[in-house]
């Protein structure tokens, strides 16, 4: 099997990639430099985004910033050295530094112990405010985690990028749903990884058009890019020639969860122990890391490869259950997330998908509103059955979820009634003491109280449109004001995790959901101001009045500057 590596360095991607998501990070970070506070630590694993945050977060601020690295931890005053002022002893360099407003440090979990000391001091004294970076998981030096464990400092833990937030970011590469899933579900927040990924894609021959949408989607091997290498190498480097064996035989067998009794139990307790495999209820083993399967596929030789591979596994039976389950959830009225490993398998290999499957998974991902997701997978689909009746209308409908047209209530059985509750029109014979007649009685009695159950109730079984929608007419009933903006916040809560899902009931919330300044900057963009025209009015950057329509575009659901004088008129 021939390997190719890449060696495009990320920060030479030659595509959009804007600060995105992290609103509320962000707002952390900036009210920590405000008057009277001493800072804050923002911690993470690597490529979890903490330098980008405090980048955006101080942007325009007159700050010091310095840096740990691993080649200078030995040094005294390492990072330091490029401040003339600060040399001699520690409390020197605590006198030269006391006139700073604001020091920035980041990998702090690389600082010299001198160095390390120095920012606790400056910490302690509290006359510098500081912004620090480190990585949770290395070993920092003392000074550095007693900043937030000491409490000097509020610690904010990064949590890793929403995949609402990591298809926003994305989005401006062109990628289709599926392709976005995979990404986010391989990279596992690691950012760093994620623009290795991209930029290989984007350089290499691993996308393919998606026919009609302008789109790309990845289907095929994992690209061996220098990230993809160093997430690996720790595996490779600890593994044992036994537990190397293992942890192959489990990556070639994937999808499928070999069962316990075909391995060596004394390796697999050790694996076990360190984290890199799982083991299910049912007693089958997987790799525990989403990566490291499709990684070790493509670093192995073409003859072990060869030995290692299930070729000519017929998958057929297992994708036929997997429909089975969903079909069976679907009549239960039940859209929660379920394992379907092998489908997400073949459609990222590239093999072909049924399109009974196709279908089924299409209208599993709508009604759950994934309207995204239901699209690339009737799609996908219509790639290996042309014309087939169920992927075309499961892609009209989810099509028109996207439009506010409304048709995409147009179809059979139970879902066709509920659409008129969805209109907010009255309903009838829908299935006694379910989640949707609970919604249409709600509605009925313009009971904004019983709305707000009934959406509660709809999102518990998967249902994250219909649950918004619940919440938008329950904000129009309301007679306390406090409890119709407590709806209207968990209807946008939940419509911003429905791929930009926009429906009637929906119309005239979304507007409210933008910063001030964001209604502002789209007002004047919808009055056809350009990006220069808006930022010498406001006196702003170019720069930033891109970045504030770009968050307005992805919180709105559209990348049209033509469709925003229709979604102001909407909201007025």
């Amino acid at each position: 099997m021939g390997v190719r590596t890449y060696e495009q360095d990320a920060k030479t991607l030659e595509l959009p990639w804007p600060f995105t998501g992290r609103e509320d990070e962000l707002e952390l970070v900036r009210g920590a430099m405000a008057a009277g506070r001493r800072g804050i630590v923002v911690t993470g694993p690597a490529g979890r985004g903490k330098t980008r945050l405090i980048t955006e977060a101080i942007r325009g601020t007159d700050h010091v910033r310095v840096t740990g690295t691993p080649e200078a931890r030995h040094l005294p005053l390492a990072a330091f050295a490029h401040l003339p002022a600060v040399t001699g002893s520690l409390p020197g360099a605590v006198r030269a530094l006391s006139g700073v407003r604001l020091l920035v440090v980041d990998d702090a979990h690389l600082l010299d112990e001198d160095s390390a000391a120095l920012v606790h001091q400056l910490a302690a004294n509290g006359c510098t405010r500081l912004i620090v970076a480190a990585c949770d998981e290395a070993s920092a030096p003392g000074a550095v985690s007693r900043l937030w464990t000491g409490e000097l400092l509020p610690r904010l833990a990064l949590a890793p990028l929403p995949e609402e937030d990591t298809a926003a970011l994305l989005g401006a590469a062109g990628f289709e749903a599926l392709t976005v899933r995979r990404l986010h579900r391989l990279c596992r927040g690691d950012l760093r990884l994620l623009r290795s990924l991209v930029a290989a894609l984007v350089a290499g021959e691993g996308l393919v058009a998606v026919p009609g949408t302008g789109e790309r989607a990845w289907r095929g091997p994992l690209p061996v890019t220098p990230a993809v290498r160093d997430r690996l190498a720790p595996v490779l480097e600890r593994a044992a020639p036994g537990e190397r064996e293992i942890l192959e035989r489990l990556a070639f067998a994937e999808p499928a969860r070999p069962p316990l009794y075909d391995l060596d139990l004394d390796v697999l307790e050790g694996l076990e122990a360190a984290g890199l495999i799982a083991v299910d209820d049912a007693g089958g083993v997987a790799l525990a890391d989403p990566l490291h399967g499709p990684a070790l596929r493509a670093v192995t030789g073409r003859l072990r490869a060869r030995r290692l591979s299930r070729a000519g596994a017929d998958r057929g039976a297992a994708l036929a259950a997997e429909q089975r389950l969903l079909e069976g959830r679907l009549a239960q009225l039940d859209v929660r997330p379920v394992a379907t490993p092998v489908g997400d398998w073949a459609v990222a290999e590239g093999e072909p998908v049924p399109a009974g499957y196709a279908a089924v998974r299409a209208r599993f991902a709508r009604l759950g509103g994934a309207v995204r997701d239901a699209a690339a997978w009737a799609r996908e689909g219509l790639r290996w059955a042309p014309g087939d009746a169920g992927c075309a209308a499961e892609l009209s409908l989810a099509q028109a979820e996207s439009d506010e047209s409304g048709q995409g209530f147009a179809e059979g059985g139970v879902y066709a009634r509920y659409g008129a509750v969805r209109a907010g029109e009255p309903a009838r014979a829908l299935p006694p003491g379910s989640v949707l007649a609970r919604h249409a009685e709600a509605l009925a009695r313009r009971d904004g109280d019983a709305l707000d159950r009934a959406a509660t109730a709809l999102a518990e079984r998967g249902f994250l449109l219909f649950a918004a929608e619940a919440h938008a007419q329950a904000v129009r009933v309301h007679r306390d004001p406090r409890a119709g903006r407590r709806s209207r916040t968990r209807a946008l809560a939940l419509a911003r995790r429905c791929q930009g899902a926009r429906t009637p009931a929906l119309a005239g919330l979304v507007l409210g959901e933008l910063t001030a300044r964001q209604r502002q900057i789209v007002a004047l963009a919808a009055a056809g101001l350009s990006n220069k025209e808006i930022a010498e009015r406001l006196t702003l950057s170019v720069r930033t009045v891109g970045n504030h329509l770009y968050s307005a575009y992805t919180r709105l659901g559209t990348g049209d500057r033509g469709a925003l004088p229709c979604l102001l008129d909407r909201s007025a």
